[in-house]
């Protein structure tokens, strides 16, 4: 039965690392106008801007990584 609880958590801590990543990817273009604007930051706007997609892409991945070794630990007795 814990073990079981233990599967569901994974599983809820996949989807929620993907959804962040997909969340990451969506608000980059609302965002990276205003960091733009600020002086300091205006000339580092290409690498800030690859930061943001790298996080994104991190995001994703390892929720994507977690799922695929629930699923494949699931088919194991």
């Amino acid at each position: 039965m814990a073990d079981k609880q233990v599967n569901q958590a994974q599983i809820i801590w996949a989807v929620a690392l993907i959804l962040a990543g997909l969340g990451v990817f969506y608000r980059i273009p609302q965002v990276m106008p205003t960091i733009e604007q600020i002086p300091r930051f205006e000339a580092a706007s290409g690498f800030i801007r690859f930061c943001f997609y790298f996080i994104g892409i991190f995001l994703i991945g390892g929720g994507c990584k977690k799922l695929f070794h629930q699923y494949r630990r699931k088919g194991r007795p």
